[in-house]
This record gives structure tokens, sequence and C-alpha cells, in this order.
């Protein structure tokens, strides 16, 4: 992949660059933007709706992991070999101020937030996962009353601005006793149990959407932010070494949160590394002038 980039660069812009001076050049970009990324992993830490996902990668051929933290204008990642929870404690600290819409990967659940939303559509694609090799009466029965529920409980949450407080209030108390129901159901089935099982770990993670209009029951926003690196990886062999996977995160993290300003990243990466160059320079002569 990198031999065609310098192959299009020397064609279309008519720049003679090898490999290596190409590799080296975006590690020295991201070395003067690292301030920037820093800042961005700052601003994600005092969100006030976070979507988090992460994603399988490689460097230097080696399993790791490249996260994802963002919201409607900052989108932050990090590539670790941990898909654990230290990362994201890490990232967002042990308590987190804000509201965590994520799936039900375990290490999520060793932090503390204000609150936290579990991805509906996580569940529906597991109902439909299980549901291929599970035709017991037992699960087909609890797979409708959980679809039926949460399909309710959905339509109910994009109504909210429409009804009143008390008929919103209602139908709510309606859901969450629905659950409660569901969580007290005794069943011979294995998946049924397990479910259940997970459903009572996270009860107060299921139904947050409805408390808050501006939180997802779905982490869609996050898995679209995933969109373009999972498609790095399908043509690619992602990172050859350590100081790759930051230049890849650092660059990744300011290109996306630009996109997401509608800003154009060229343009505006350009400026911020000639400005940092600048202030470098200016920095290096006052100290050889005090000197």
């Amino acid at each position: 992949m990198l031999a065609n980039v310098v192959k299009w660069l020397a064609v279309f812009a008519n720049l003679k660059v090898n490999p290596g001076g190409l590799t080296q050049a975006w590690n020295k970009l991201a070395q003067l933007l690292t301030p920037v990324y820093d800042q961005i992993g700052q601003k994600v830490k005092s969100c006030a709706v976070l979507n988090a996902d992460e994603t399988g990668w490689r460097l230097n051929g080696l399993t790791h992991w490249l996260w994802c933290f963002t919201n409607k204008i900052f989108c932050y990642y990090v590539i670790t070999r941990s898909r654990g929870s230290p990362v994201v404690k890490r990232v967002l600290g042990n308590i987190f101020t804000g509201i965590l819409i994520c799936d039900f990967w375990g290490a999520y659940n060793k932090i503390d937030a204000l609150a936290k939303q579990r991805c509906v559509y996580h569940l529906f694609t597991e109902l439909k996962k299980i549901s291929k090799y599970n035709q017991s009466l037992l699960w087909k029965a609890f797979r409708k009353m959980i679809l039926r529920l949460f399909r309710d409980a959905i339509r109910l949450g994009s109504q909210k601005e429409k009804l009143d407080t008390e008929a919103y209030d209602r139908r709510k108390k309606f859901v969450i006793e629905r659950f409660q129901e569901i969580l007290s159901t005794e069943s011979q089935d294995k998946d049924v149990q397990r479910l259940i099982k997970r459903f009572a770990r996270h009860k107060d993670e299921m139904f947050t959407f409805l408390d808050y209009s501006d939180v997802s029951p779905y982490n869609n926003h996050g898995e679209q932010q995933m969109r373009s690196a999972v498609m790095t990886r399908k043509v690619s062999q992602q990172n050859r070494s350590r100081p790759g996977a930051d230049t890849q995160a650092i660059l990744m993290t300011l290109f996306r949160s630009l996109q997401l300003h509608k800003q154009n990243p060229v343009e505006v990466l350009l400026t911020m590394a000639k400005t940092s160059i600048k202030t470098q320079v200016a920095l290096e002569e006052h100290f050889k002038l005090a000197i």
C-alpha cells in the first residue's frame, strides 16, 4: 500500500519520495501534532455523552486493539495491546462524569459513570445469531418477548418530545415492569438463562435512553467512526512498529475530528504543522539569544 502511495505522488504531484522518507514525514507530522491529540483526549474525558468501541488491529503481525472514543464533534483513537479495562480507565479515568454508550464487552464494566447505555443493536444481533442454532419453543418465546419489549421501548423513546410528561412516565414505568418480569423468568434453556443473567448484570444500563433525549439506544456513532479504520485494516498490514501505531492513532484522531467539525483536514493540519514549526523555531532562537 505504501509503495502505491509513493507511485501516486510521483505521477499526480510530481513528488519523488521513497517509502522510508514518507514514513518519517508522517511520524514527524504526528510528533508536531501530538499536543493537539492530547487535548482531544482531555476533551473526551469531559464529554456529556460518549460512544466507545474497539476492534482488532495488527502491530508487526501481533494482535492489538484499536479503541475509539467519540461524540458528535471529537473522535479519539488509541492502539494498544490490551483489550481490557485498564485502557478504558487510562482514557476516561476511574470515574467518567458523562453517559457512556457501549456494547456488552466486560472492559466497560470496570469504570463508574454517570450512566451507561448498552447497545441494543448488539442485543438484536445476538438474538438473531442464537436463533440460527436454537429452535426450541422456549427460546422462540423468550426471543419474541425481548424483541417486542425493546422495540416498544425504542418507539417510546422516539416519542418523548411528543408526549406529555405524565403519559411518558407512565409508559416508561410499564416498560421497566415488563423488563423486571423478564428478569424473574425461569427457564431450562441455556441461552435464555445466559441472557437473563446478562440483563440482571446490566439492568440499570438497558433503558438509559428513555431518561435522556440525547442518548441513543444504539452505538451506531461509535461503529461509524470505526468504519474507515476497518477498511484500512482490510487493505493493509496495519502497523509494523510502535511509533507507526502511535502515528496512525494521532493522525486518524485529528483527521476524523476535523471531519466531524466539517473542516478540511489537510488544510487545517497543514496550518497547525506550520504554526508548530514556527513556534519551535522561535523558541530555539530565543534560547540561543538567552545563552
